[in-house]
């Protein structure tokens, strides 16, 4: 492989990425009620929610980022032994769920942030 290609398709995914971010927060802002968007005050501070809300989003997509990663190592690799010893089904689905485990994990901890508010 070009190694010139294999920085472009990175480039090209970490803006894509940061694209994704940036339309997230930006629907997420519109969307939020209006007290959550409020500004402070002359007596009082309004802690706007919108934190909660992007830590949430952040928590279970990175981990949904990171499950796609690790699925697709631990996928390769689980084709790889399994065409060599197919009796080996059995312990490589473990280790694919494994890593499937870590989008749960992520959509948990969104769960319990947003449970805070």
């Amino acid at each position: 492989m070009n190694y010139s290609l294999s920085i472009k398709k990175w480039v090209w995914g970490i803006c894509g990425a940061m694209a994704g971010i940036v339309l997230l927060a930006t629907l997420m802002f519109i969307m939020l009620p209006a007290e959550a968007r409020a500004v402070a005050t002359a007596n009082e501070i309004i802690l706007a929610h919108w934190g909660y809300y992007m830590a949430a989003a952040l928590a279970t997509g990175l981990s949904s980022v990171g499950a796609g990663i690790a699925v697709s190592h631990v996928g390769a690799a689980a084709i790889a032994a399994i065409s060599e010893k197919p009796e080996m089904l059995g312990r490589v689905l473990i280790f694919v769920g494994l890593a499937e485990g870590i989008a749960i994990y992520g959509l948990i901890i969104s769960f319990l942030i947003i449970a805070l508010l």
